[in-house]
């Protein structure tokens, strides 16, 4: 198993970061946890308070593109491994400006896993089941499924996930790949579909919701996904790829009615707005290799969930 010891995290304030933060901090054998993020739009220092209250945290504000910075942390630390989730994330910003996504998840990640190289340090590439493309009912991708992304946002994770690859092919680097279904939790950005779902209803406004809102997604809390990055880190065989989902398919219509719901809000909030280019109509993934192998399936049902975290979303995003 590969040493939990002194890890560092990318994008560690980020949504999924600051639940892996959280996580890792539960863990017995950590003696450093250092978090590297650039704090654009959807890094927060907020994410991590209280943690940031635990002496093993360190928390540094920098790009994973500063090369010596990276080696610098890596030596200073001893660390033993780097898990990396900075990225940019949102679709929508991907096909307004694309080439930032180039810049974080391709040219980023590279340069990140050259320093890795030179430091004989195993790191673990978190990616997205976007890079699968649209999956038809009732198929679910595999591990073996081919690439195709539809978006910049999940051809620039599909590359990423590629150079990563070739490092192991090409140069030996120890390396995991890990591909997460849409997440929920708590500190999730607003630009996200259920933040911004619950931004709206709170102030009786319209909820935008693309197209036809069949489009389905495979949601999954941020803490099993936490927990599954761990045990693909720890477990996972190098140069693999691990799927990580919930098996919890449901449709953005669907979603938005659970959250008015949950508000006692009037479904007539809903409009339908025009589809977004290239929207991917399903994702789903078949985590039968994370089970078998990483002994990690998701723990938390999605309807105690979705309600803990709909309340959580309420305080936050509450109208001044």
């Amino acid at each position: 198993m590969r040493s939990l010891r002194s890890i560092l995290l990318t994008g560690g304030a980020g949504f999924i970061g600051s639940a892996l933060t959280r996580a890792l901090l539960h863990q017995p054998h950590l003696e450093h946890l250092v978090i590297l993020d650039s704090l654009t739009y959807a890094g927060n220092r907020a994410n991590l308070t209280g943690p940031d209250q635990d002496p093993r945290l360190n928390f540094i504000e920098g790009d994973i593109g500063d090369g010596s910075l990276v080696s610098e942390l890596l030596k200073k630390f001893k660390c033993s491994g780097i898990m990396h989730l900075a990225a940019e994330t949102h679709v929508d910003q991907s096909i307004k400006k694309p080439a930032k996504f180039i810049t974080t998840n391709v040219n980023g990640t590279f340069s990140l896993l050259d320093i890795a190289r030179h430091h004989s340090v195993a790191l673990l590439q978190c990616s997205t089941d976007e890079v699968y493309g649209p999956i038809a009912t009732p198929t679910k991708a595999d591990e073996s499924f081919p690439l195709k992304p539809s978006s910049p946002y999940s051809a620039s994770k599909a590359s990423a996930d590629l150079i990563v690859q070739a490092a192991h092919t090409t140069f030996g680097q120890e390396i995991v790949i890990a591909r997460c279904s849409n997440n929920y939790g708590p500190r999730q950005h607003r630009e996200k579909l259920i933040p911004t779902l619950v931004y709206h209803a709170l102030r009786d406004e319209p909820l935008p919701i693309y197209g036809s809102g069949k489009q389905i997604r495979d949601w999954i809390h941020v803490d099993d996904t936490a927990r599954g990055l761990i045990s693909a880190f720890e477990k996972g065989e190098t140069n693999r790829v691990y799927n990580l989902g919930a098996n919890c398919e449901r449709t953005n219509l669907e979603i938005a009615r659970a959250v008015l719901k949950n508000l006692n809000k009037p479904e007539s909030l809903i409009d339908h707005i025009e589809d977004r280019p290239g929207h991917d109509t399903r994702y789903a993934v078949d985590v039968t290799r994370s089970m078998n192998e990483l002994g990690w399936q998701p723990k938390i049902p999605f309807q105690t969930g979705f309600e803990k975290v709909i309340h959580e979303l309420s305080v936050a995003l509450r109208p001044d």
